[in-house]
């Protein structure tokens, strides 16, 4: 029997074994929806669907330490990320655009990249709107060829997609995949740091070649009016975060 919450392992970025196979097998998933706003109407314009992980006592667990201990075994990756997408869009809001994040590793540790991928017909059967899938940018080069092969994939399906943490201090920019997406969205990083002049000089150039380029931005940790009129001011096409909190609060 289990007994008490989960903790972290000699890893600090890895839960124990004990407390993922309690997650794992008695499916404590869940899912969380947050509204994309239109910064210039302020309407809805999507959903992005976030997985959502609970212990025992139904405390929550961060998702990123889920994924990083997964990582360990690419099954298991597989397994969890398939089961939360198909959670997220069976729930997913009726005629409403959805964004939803796709771990490379996951997309490829089904060992098909091509039309028989899992994921790849998850999405096609998705009818209720369209989709665009997040890739997240981190600094693995590895991580970057993964990406392109997956953008090429999925766009040969007319499904879109977007990358995520962009200026993420612990994230590299690859150029060739932001030549590919269809949207660039901007790490809470930006907003954290609008007083620096030289970072948000970088990050408004960003933003200038995304639109001269067709693709749309999206400021990821508006948390109040002040990150609202400072989104603004850079000029992103769109707007997420906790601002919005009484929107989307909705776990499933």
């Amino acid at each position: 029997m289990l007994i008490g919450i989960c903790f972290l392992s000699m890893h600090k970025n890895h839960l124990s074994a004990t407390c993922l196979i309690d997650v794992i097998e008695n499916q404590r998933f869940g899912v969380e929806y947050q509204p994309i706003i239109e910064i210039n109407n302020q309407e809805i314009y999507a959903y992005e669907c976030l997985a959502r992980f609970f212990n025992q006592n139904n405390q929550a667990i961060r998702p990123d330490l889920i994924f990083s201990s997964l990582h360990d075994s690419p099954l298991s990756l597989f397994q969890v990320e398939y089961q939360q997408k198909k959670l997220q869009l069976s729930y997913a809001p009726n005629k409403v655009e959805v964004f939803v994040n796709l771990d490379q590793d996951s997309y490829f540790s089904t060992g098909s990249i091509k039309e028989s991928n899992p994921f790849l017909q998850l999405f096609q059967s998705f009818e209720k709107s369209k989709i665009t899938v997040e890739l997240i940018e981190n600094s693995e080069i590895n991580d970057a060829v993964m990406s392109l092969a997956m953008i090429d994939m999925l766009a040969k399906n007319n499904i879109q997609t977007a990358i995520d943490d962009v200026c993420n201090p612990q994230s590299m920019i690859s150029t060739a995949v932001i030549q590919l997406v269809t949207y660039i969205k901007l790490d809470k990083y930006v907003v954290k740091n609008k007083t620096n002049e030289n970072f948000i000089l970088l990050v408004k150039s960003l933003i200038d070649y995304a639109h001269n380029a067709g693709k749309q931005v999206i400021l990821e940790g508006v948390e109040n009016k002040t990150d609202l009129v400072f989104a603004k001011q850079l000029g992103v096409d769109f707007v997420q975060g906790f601002y919005y909190r009484e929107l989307f609060k909705n776990v499933a």
